[in-house]
């Protein structure tokens, strides 16, 4: 396989869609197969008119087929993108048919697709929209927050768009960025969310960086830690959730107009340093917002912003995100204090249903159906079983120092050290099975992102000033 290498071009191109065969394959063969099935039935049944039965029945299955064929597309365009913090249903999950390479080599290209240069530095995930990819960074030596656009088939960068100027925070923690929120996007429209010297600012621009709006969400004044910005916006519908948690007075999760910005609906939350991202999901037939940290695990209507329920939990700040199964929400994190927390996701009780003191401080947990896995601080990875949290097994995976979220893709769990090595087990219950070890960079702080049967992966290469940031693809085709 031949990589691509970019160092990133400013100036904007058009793609055109790629349109995958194997699509017009499937309809190929099916439509082969019906017509050989409807020709054999006209043979036994001349007495019913044979040709209109054909004509009819043919004609049918042309309109029946186109249809689905639509759907199909659809479909698949849904499944193949990543607009969001952990896709399109908020569990990290890749599409059911997905898959991606196990294992690859920087230095020999086995299964690099592409590389390329990002300038600056962020710890935000990329977005893929269509047959593009964004992703946010920041400039320190020009003191920007920028929006990346690139190719989605080569890796190549099509535009670099200025969102902010000379108002980065005085002092974010060393493990953060300037630009650690990932964008979202509802497919017409980008959505990115930065922390400026004193405020929370969120910007729509057209997918060709046209700026439709720019909003300020609240002040953002932390005074006890000054650790910087982490929650990215969700879209909801026609809402884009943000979360601005602080030691302060403006300390708030809002929802704003994606069409105009406008606040649609704003709650106070506790002046409480905090920064988990919000995540959209349904329980039992109830649409909710979940939210962690402040001592509490939150659910709110996403439509009016109303609490629909809260159960205290026993750690003031988090910065994963909340995972649920169809019963049961967990979330994982703490400081002060440490554990991960596991509790009945319709707020039917207030207690806390299990609980153990494995710390999953920046990175989620990740859930299949009835078990729950974790990547801890100290590089341990655990799996337990949600309805009880008995622990089916515990394995070391590295040393620690991990910021980046488990994902899933066939059946296998892949996750990112801060050491910039990724890992690859199987999600299986019954024993710890570790598929594979890759290099990737020196660092990784962003949680890899799955589309096309590649992984996207965005990495640094080098320490200090000699840093430089790479978006990679690895894939088996």
């Amino acid at each position: 396989m031949t990589m691509r290498v970019s160092q990133g071009p400013e100036t904007a191109s058009q793609s055109l869609p790629v349109i995958r065969n194997h699509r017009f394959a499937c309809f190929s063969s099916s439509h082969s197969l019906f017509r050989q099935w409807i020709w054999n039935m006209n043979r036994t049944t001349e007495n019913l008119g044979a040709n209109r039965t054909w004509n009819l029945a043919y004609a049918t299955f042309t309109g029946l087929t186109v249809a689905v064929l639509g759907l199909s597309f659809t479909s698949q365009s849904r499944a193949e993108e990543w607009k969001q913090w952990r896709g399109p249903d908020g569990n990290n999950h890749a599409a059911a048919d997905a898959d991606a390479p196990v294992r690859w080599d920087l230095e020999r290209g086995e299964n690099v697709v592409w590389k390329t240069a990002i300038p600056g530095r962020g710890h935000s995930t990329p977005i893929v929209v269509g047959e593009h990819i964004f992703l946010t960074t920041a400039v320190e030596e020009d003191e920007t927050q920028r929006l990346i656009k690139c190719n989605r088939s080569d890796g190549r960068m099509v535009d670099n768009w200025m969102i902010h100027r000379g108002t980065l925070p005085n002092r974010i923690h060393s493990n953060n960025s300037y630009a650690s929120p990932s964008a979202a996007s509802d497919g017409q429209n980008v959505y990115v969310s930065f922390h400026t010297d004193d405020a929370i600012v969120v910007t729509s621009l057209s997918l060709d960086g046209k700026r439709n709006w720019q909003k300020k969400v609240a002040d953002f004044r932390p005074s006890r830690f000054q650790f910087g910005y982490g929650a990215s916006p969700i879209l909801v519908d026609d809402l884009l959730i943000v979360a601005a948690e602080y030691d302060g007075a403006d300390s708030c999760l809002a929802a704003l107009d994606t069409r105009t910005g406008r606040i649609a609906w704003r709650v106070e939350r506790p002046s409480n340093l905090n920064f988990a991202t919000p995540i959209a999901t349904t329980i039992g037939g109830q649409h909710m917002v979940l939210m962690s940290g402040a001592d509490m695990i939150n659910a709110y209507d996403p439509a009016t912003g109303k609490e629909l329920w809260r159960v205290d939990t026993a750690t003031a700040a988090i910065c994963g995100t909340v995972v649920w199964d169809d019963r049961r929400v967990l979330t994982s994190g703490g400081n002060p204090g440490s554990g991960t927390w596991c509790i009945l996701g319709d707020g039917s009780s207030n207690n806390v249903q299990w609980e153990n003191n494995v710390k999953c401080y920046e990175q989620s947990l990740l859930t299949i159906p009835n078990y729950v896995f974790a990547v801890a601080d100290t590089g341990v990875a655990y799996c337990w079983r949600t309805m009880d949290g008995k622990q089916m097994w515990r394995s070391r995976l590295f040393g620690g120092g991990i910021s980046a979220s488990p994902v899933l893709v066939n059946n296998r769990i892949y996750v990112g050290s801060e050491e910039g090595k990724i890992f690859v087990f199987k999600a299986s219950p019954d024993r710890f099975d570790l598929v594979a070890e890759n290099k990737t960079g020196d660092s990784i702080f962003a949680t890899p992102v799955p589309v096309d049967d590649r992984l996207l992966i965005r990495t640094g290469v080098g320490k200090g000033a000699q840093r430089q940031e790479y978006l990679i693809a690895v894939g088996v085709r």
